[in-house]
């Protein structure tokens, strides 16, 4: 019988309280989820770590869960079992996901089936958790809603971490001219090798004349930002006339001169993935693969944590000094 009980149960993170990094709690005696009609269950292999995360973690965010809940999206693994009506995958198959019903800090998630998509030979787990959220995000922020076209120029603000090289890798295979910024050397190398025409130290005090002398009077085109309560109002200053900021990413308030948008007849554009529509979710989706297929989509991983370092994970997305790849867990 001890047996028995022990089968059914997993190592998880729970979120009892929202608050801190700390309050995200490994447990190993929680009950392994069942897949439900639709549904599927996957054996976690590696699952990606997103900043919006630690936002809903924190109790922030537009987002509230239901607590308890477990944090995590992006997994990548092997499906365990499937529930009733879903005929496109089987037992054994290599998957990824864009969301998880369960959670995704887990041995275990169930994931519906069509949040689900076979995961390429070409690539491991650890890149198949790095997928998801930051590819869908990208394509979604590059085309569905900020309209780019072949020939026109992208500044990456932040390229070198998920969103951000999905971005760049994305925009070069498509035609676009790809600048990025970074924080370190390291990450202005990786942005460089991972698609960016040119690519600028955000730390240098001067980094934004030297966009500005790069671009010359015409401007960026499209801002992909992942930092704009820091950057949209220098980013104003970037655009191209009809230029639009593609806000990815806030971590809280700034003041801005509207007017600056009038001179320029420029956009700032919200994007949430939450809101794409089915359809929109397929687009990405066959972008994406298209993309694994072809060769150019290659997921940068950075730093691997076990489930037990989910805390300093979740403290070193927001406060490292530079991001290297996309963060994973690995339970």
């Amino acid at each position: 019988i001890a047996m028995a009980t022990t089968r059914n149960v997993m190592k998880a993170v729970r979120v009892f309280e929202f608050g801190g990094p700390e309050v995200l709690k490994l447990q190993s005696d929680v009950l392994i989820p069942h897949p439900k009609e639709n549904q599927v269950l996957i054996k976690v292999h590696a699952c990606g770590v997103n900043p919006v995360e630690t936002y809903i973690r924190s109790g922030n965010y537009a987002r509230k869960p239901a607590l308890p809940y477990t944090p995590g999206s992006d997994v990548a693994g092997v499906i365990e079992g499937v529930g009733e009506h879903v005929t496109v995958f089987k037992k054994g198959d290599r998957v990824f996901t864009t969301g998880t019903i369960s959670g995704g800090y887990a041995d275990y998630a169930v994931a519906a089936a069509n949040r689900v998509f076979p995961l390429s030979d070409k690539l491991d787990y650890r890149q198949g958790a790095a997928i998801g959220i930051p590819y869908f995000t990208a394509y979604r922020a590059l085309f569905q809603k900020g309209r780019a076209k072949a020939g026109e120029s992208v500044l990456v603000h932040g390229a070198s971490g998920g969103v951000g090289i999905a971005t760049c890798q994305i925009a070069r295979a498509c035609g676009l001219k790809v600048l990025g910024t970074a924080g370190t050397e390291e990450g202005m190398n990786m942005v460089l090798r991972n698609g960016a025409h040119q690519a600028f130290n955000h730390r240098e005090a001067n980094y934004i004349d030297k966009i500005k002398e790069y671009t010359g009077m015409e401007g960026v085109d499209i801002i992909i930002e992942m930092l704009s309560n820091i950057n949209l109002a220098t980013d104003l200053q970037l655009l191209s006339c009809g230029g639009r900021v593609m806000v990815v990413g806030c971590r809280g308030p700034i003041e801005i001169n509207p007017r600056d948008t009038m001179s320029k007849e420029s956009s700032i554009i919200g994007v949430s993935l939450f809101l794409a529509t089915e359809e929109e979710r397929h687009e990405c989706a066959t972008a994406v693969l298209d993309g694994i297929e072809a060769g150019w989509l290659k997921p940068i991983v950075g730093s691997e944590y076990p489930l037990e370092k989910v805390v300093k994970a979740h403290e070193d997305i927001i406060h490292s000094s530079g991001a290297r790849g996309k963060m994973v867990l690995l339970p």
